[in-house]
């Protein structure tokens, strides 16, 4: 049992009266866990078949959201191959209130861990301009590793500040989504520092930043387009009123949906959601990206792509020695970039060598699969060289999902898998 700030407790009394009792004695349970099924690889109702543990019913408002008990669902076979996200189950509610943003450009501007960025990205269902932005580098490390993970071919990892972005990209968006930094008081449960850091001090430096936050959005998304806001905090500052002050400042905003979750009441952490749509104002576009002249460099990559794929990669950009597929319609990078589409390999030596973003966003009958069980699947990821028939760059794969790539000679697979991300199961 946790033992939330007296501070906080008195507020939320006041807040929620009769219902104070039942939230306070949420604090006594255990923090609820949840994965999203990634369907950009496979179907909820596919994966409910071969789940590596059981599923406890489907999270209310995320049709791929399923309820766990598992405690290491980080340590599965399947979570290696991106089928699914470990997510708080509250915390899925707002990416839906984007709907209908397949072909669209779509902005999480707060985005690491990865969480809703990769949510929005299965609901793009890998059509559209996927701009993924987190000012903190070594956060913005593990949101790459996550879009990497998850196969996810039309995002754009961006390192910067809410303000440098709406500098470059005024106007430019369709949908925006600011997963807001809070407080965190519906993270009690899960987080110590969460408990360790909260202050009303804390709380009103949280309200104050997100206002500005919620003004770059505004500069960055078109007229007629949809921005969400939410947050995993209780505090009416930070919430209903973050909301009524921004609306009351920009007139050509309305309040279309907003819906706060208690964990008294949902089984979940607690979040707060609103979605607005921009009735009027600027409405401006990307500059695609040119095409780059990469003479003998493109020679060798196509080589490779008709030796080893069945799929054709197109706008095709360099960056130093790093060859990328940039999403269509995808802008230069104009500020600091971690990911722009699928990452395709390195030229080294006068040769290409694919990367692990490659072999992660490859379907089946897209590149020779050498298929293994789950034992070899776990040696594979601990890096582990093993048997294999054939010759040259083959993508290891568990029940027809990529691992990642195995380099084959003389009957063995040298092991191509990242080591930064080996784990022994």
């Amino acid at each position: 049992m946790i033992t939330p700030p007296a501070e906080f407790l008195s507020r939320m009394r006041a807040v929620l009266g009769a219902e104070f009792s039942a939230f306070e004695e949420c604090y006594s349970r255990p923090a609820e866990r949840a994965i999203r099924v990634n369907t950009l690889k496979i179907s909820a109702q596919q994966f409910a078949k071969c789940s590596p543990f059981p599923l406890e019913g489907q999270v209310p408002w995320c049709d791929s959201g399923f309820y766990i008990s598992e405690e290491k669902p980080g340590l599965q076979v399947e979570h290696a191959a991106g089928l699914y996200y470990v997510q708080e189950p509250s915390a899925m509610c707002a990416a839906p209130l984007l709907e209908g943003i397949s072909g669209k450009n779509v902005l999480d501007l707060c985005s690491a861990p990865g969480g809703k960025g990769t949510q929005l990205a299965a609901q793009m269902c890998g059509e559209g301009l996927l701009f993924l932005n987190e000012i903190n580098f070594s956060r913005a490390k593990i949101l790459s590793q996550n879009v990497e993970r998850m196969g996810i071919r039309n995002a754009v990892v961006t390192v910067a500040s809410p303000e440098a972005l709406a500098e470059r990209y005024a106007a430019c968006f369709d949908a925006v989504l600011v997963d807001a930094p809070c407080s965190g008081e519906g993270m009690f449960r899960k987080e110590e520092a969460a408990l360790r850091e909260w202050s009303p001090a804390n709380v009103e430096m949280c309200a104050r930043r997100q206002q500005t936050i919620l003004q770059c959005a505004d500069r960055l998304l078109k007229a007629g387009g949809r921005l969400v806001y939410s947050t995993c905090t209780f505090s009416e500052a930070e919430d209903e009123r973050a909301i009524s002050s921004f609306l009351s400042e920009h007139g050509n905003y309305a309040l279309m949906r907003q819906e706060k979750l208690y964990p008294h009441k949902v089984r979940g952490e607690g979040h707060f959601a609103a979605l607005m749509c921009k009735t009027d104002g600027d409405e401006d576009g990307f500059a695609p990206a040119p095409a780059q002249k990469l003479k003998d460099r493109e020679k060798l990559y196509r080589n490779f792509e008709k030796q080893y794929l069945s799929v054709r990669f197109e706008n095709l950009y360099l960056a130093g020695d790093t060859l990328y597929s940039l999403p269509d319609g995808a802008p230069l990078p104009a500020m600091q970039t971690l990911r722009a589409g699928v990452r395709l390999g390195e030229f080294v030596n006068g040769r290409f060598e694919p990367s692990h973003s490659l072999a992660m966003c490859l379907k089946k009958g897209e590149a020779a699969f050498f298929e293994v069980d789950r034992e070899g699947a776990k040696a594979y990821l601990s890096g582990l060289t093993m048997p294999c028939d054939g010759n040259g760059w083959i993508v290891c794969a568990y029940n027809g999902f990529p691992l990642g790539w195995v380099k084959a000679a003389g009957g063995t697979a040298k092991n191509h898998y990242p080591k930064g991300l080996r784990i022994v199961m």
